[in-house]
């Protein structure tokens, strides 16, 4: 059971300033001394960077498709365990959802599996009264989802915020903050940066953060939105254990290194990631691809989650000594798993540029984006899966990889060939995955990690 106070912070449709005000009203808590969790619905790992930061603990996803509806109550309770709130940034629109099913994966789904009162980000800059009958909407929709104030952003006047608390007063709907043009900072990163900003601290990111929670705090009743909170009910839900997840752990004479990339205040995987190695007997010490020139010392399994941009593919060229590194524990017979841009990382090329050399093949990036979710199937024994498991994962991006597959491809799925490579005991796929969808992969990991090397290869 946890009775931590919640609330999901949601919008009519994404550009509404939610992630402003989610980020803000975790930065505003923070300076409060109000010990405070950050949660984002779906597969971001850019949000759920900035609202770790803000909160000054890991910020943590909740995404249905990932890891499963029934699992969303245990690792809200997980992440949320010592807060004294906590905040879930949706995503897009409330009755929204990436895979067109919102009442399996959308924000509202997740407010009602975590019982959560839901506070709606509104720009109103060009509306008047019919604010009321979109809120009304909004309340009505959906009983299973509680409605229980508003946030008012880009107020044009006086005048106009009178009317529209008019409007709201009408039909019964409490108003907790009411931003003007310009008060909520657009301060936050380029998010071709991704989360990068936000796990190095660098001073913009920390600036950022900071000023979003000086503007809501000074335009949010924050007692009253606390109070809303506190009216989410006990959660009857046993918290997520990474321990239980793993299951029993055969002792091993030594805990492997696990090095995980990542910047010095998050790593490029989903936090679960780190808990799962720790918990499947691993020391999990963080590398960063951008900035270490080698490898933590008695490296013997290395994890690239999917957080890393790619728009740092230049940087991740020019760390030359860390690409010799990699390649050589990849041609040692370590495990090495790699997702997203850590693909094109252990390619021979990007763009023309010189990366890793581990993986027969270059990347190219296009304009468009490719992005979705994928019910993959593993083509090829590996240190993340045996033959034929099934796992959900998602992919975004916009280099085009060729070959696409390996001579032992990483997936197939529907509709589409062959993805991604298995050699030796290298896993590098376009694909991202949450592992505490799929447990087994860390300790799958593990026990190759302290498994005898493989033979040379010449």
């Amino acid at each position: 059971m946890t009775a931590v106070p919640r609330l999901v912070v949601s919008a009519p449709a994404s550009g509404h300033g939610k992630t402003a005000v989610a980020v803000g009203l975790l930065a505003a808590y923070a300076a409060r001394g109000v010990p405070a969790a950050g949660f984002k619905v779906g597969p971001d790992h850019t949000d759920a960077a900035y609202l770790g930061l803000a909160a000054g603990r890991p910020g943590r996803n909740l995404d249905p498709r990932l890891v499963e509806g029934f699992r969303i109550p245990g690792l809200f309770a997980h992440g949320a365990a010592g807060a004294q709130l906590a905040v879930v940034e949706g995503t897009m629109g409330l009755f929204d959802s990436l895979t067109g099913q919102p009442e399996q994966d959308g924000t509202a789904a997740v407010a009602a599996a975590l019982q959560a009162p839901v506070v709606l980000v509104v720009d109103v800059a060009a509306m008047g009264h019919s604010i009321a009958a979109l809120v009304h909407g909004f309340r009505s929709y959906d009983e299973m989802v509680r409605l229980g104030g508003v946030v008012l952003n880009r107020v044009v006047s006086p005048r106009h915020e009178q009317m529209l608390r008019t409007a709201l007063d009408d039909i019964g709907i409490p108003i907790l903050g009411a931003l003007r043009r310009g008060d909520l900072p657009a301060v936050l990163p380029a998010r071709a940066h991704g989360p990068v900003p936000a796990a190095h601290r660098t001073v913009e990111a920390v600036r950022a953060v900071r000023r979003l929670g000086e503007a809501i705090a000074s335009a949010v009743d924050l007692d009253r939105v606390l109070g809303l909170a506190a009216t989410a009910p006990a959660l009857g839900a046993t918290a997520w254990s990474p321990a239980e997840a793993v299951g029993e752990v055969e002792a091993a004479a030594h805990r492997p290194v696990v090095a995980v990339a990542g910047g010095p205040g998050a790593a490029f995987a989903y936090a679960e990631t780190a808990e799962l190695l720790t918990a499947a007997g691993a020391d999990v010490v963080p590398v960063d691809p951008l900035r270490d020139e080698a490898l933590p010392p008695g490296t013997r399994a290395l994890v690239v989650g999917a957080g890393l941009p790619e728009a740092f593919a230049e940087e991740l060229s020019a760390n030359r000594r860390l690409c010799a590194a990699v390649a050589q524990l990849a041609h040692d017979g370590a495990p090495v798993l790699a997702e997203g841009v850590g693909l094109l990382w252990l390619a021979r090329e990007v763009d023309g540029r010189p990366m890793c050399g581990v993986l027969d093949a270059v990347a190219v990036s296009q304009e468009r984006t490719v992005a979705g979710y994928r019910e993959a199937t593993a083509r090829t024994a590996s240190p993340l899966a045996p033959v034929g498991a099934r796992i959900t994962g998602y992919k975004q991006h916009r280099a085009v990889v060729t070959p696409r597959a390996g001579a032992e491809p990483a997936w197939l799925w529907n509709g589409g060939n062959p993805e991604g490579f298995v050699w030796r005991r290298v896993h590098a796929s376009q694909l991202g995955l949450h592992w505490a969808g799929a447990p087994d992969i860390a300790r799958r990991l593990v026990t190759t990690a302290v498994s005898p090397p493989l033979a040379a290869t010449g």
